[in-house]
């Protein structure tokens, strides 16, 4: 049996292939983790989890869903949303912010810059408009945090109303995501607190930096019922569903058991052990976060860690050999 310092699940339709939980939370004897953890409590199938960028699928999800309503559209430049860009961003799109290619650069281009420290966002918009790109828009892939976090306030403009809002009540109320949640935890209890080489770290700020790119909290059931909604259909049109699952831009990726093909919105696509996958990665400070679904063959999988040392990708690409 597969062992983890956090969390797995994989799905075969409605049967559970592999659960697998372990590892503290990160709370100590003699002191209770964040939102109440008791004392040496350990992960379960339930625990929560940042799960980075994987946080992109989501905000994709999100700008689809307005897009839907006739509130935006991907072909939209990002001066619409924006007052003051530069003229460097001129032809940017929403499409380019979602495929990772608007040549916008990414954290460590931004000498500095403390991911743990919250931006007011007039300043953060400054110090994105400030740096110059690194290509042309629709040029090439050339992945960019910054760019979601453009796209998460695209999305409170268009909504009028907060990005962790308008998740809850679009995307994780619907879908019955009850341990999944966006921004600061504010003391919610099942929180795993984030680690390396087995020793704390501090956390990258999710209410202003993070926001959009890498703000979420959620757990592998949760994950994977998210799969499983896109798969059938739940959330989003047919027409959204292939507009994200296309691969927009080519990307250059491959390992012994994931080949990309390209990046879609939100997702990246390739093969898998000769089957389609559509899937994600992500790390902030302390966590490691993996999500694929084959949507041939109704197989999902969610693999969360709160131990950054932990090699995730290699943890789901065993799995993944393991179900085919």
């Amino acid at each position: 049996m597969t062992s983890i310092k956090g969390a797995i699940l994989l799905q075969r339709g409605a049967e559970n292939l592999v659960e697998a939980a372990g590892g503290p939370t990160g709370a100590g004897p003699g002191g209770a983790g964040p939102g109440g953890a008791g004392p040496g409590a350990e992960c379960t199938l339930t625990t929560r989890f940042q799960i980075a960028s994987n946080t992109k699928q989501f905000t994709a999800a999100a700008v689809l869903l307005l897009a839907e309503r006739g509130v935006l559209a991907v072909s939209d430049p990002v001066g619409r949303w924006f007052d003051g860009c530069p003229p460097a961003w001129d032809g940017i799109t929403l499409h380019h912010l979602l495929t990772h290619s608007a040549g916008l650069p990414h954290w460590h281009h931004f000498q500095g810059l403390d991911p743990a420290t919250p931006l007011p966002a007039d300043e953060k918009l400054r110090l994105f408009a400030a740096a110059p790109l690194l290509s042309p828009p629709g040029e090439r892939f050339s992945y960019s945090s910054p760019g979601f976090v453009l796209l998460a306030h695209v999305i409170e403009n268009a909504a009028r109303q907060s990005y962790k809002d308008f998740l809850a009540q679009e995307i994780f109320g619907p879908l019955g995501m009850t341990g999944t949640f966006d921004g600061a935890p504010a003391g919610r209890p099942d929180l795993a607190s984030g680690h390396e080489n087995g020793e704390p770290v501090r956390s990258f700020d999710l209410t202003t930096l993070g926001m959009g790119t890498g703000s979420i909290w959620s757990t592998v059931v949760d994950l994977t019922r998210w799969d499983r909604a896109l798969a059938d259909g739940e959330i989003l049109s047919d027409a959204s569903r292939r507009a994200m699952f296309t691969p927009h831009v080519p990307v250059e990726d491959d390992d012994d058991v994931i080949r990309v093909e390209g990046y879609g919105y939100g997702w990246s696509v390739g093969i898998a052990a000769g089957r389609r996958v559509i899937f994600h990665s992500g790390d902030n400070a302390g966590f490691r976060s993996f999500n694929a679904w084959f949507p041939d063959d109704d197989v999902r999988l969610a693999v969360l860690s709160n131990e950054f040392t932990t090699n995730v990708r290699l943890i789901a690409c065993d799995l993944i050999r393991k179900a085919f």
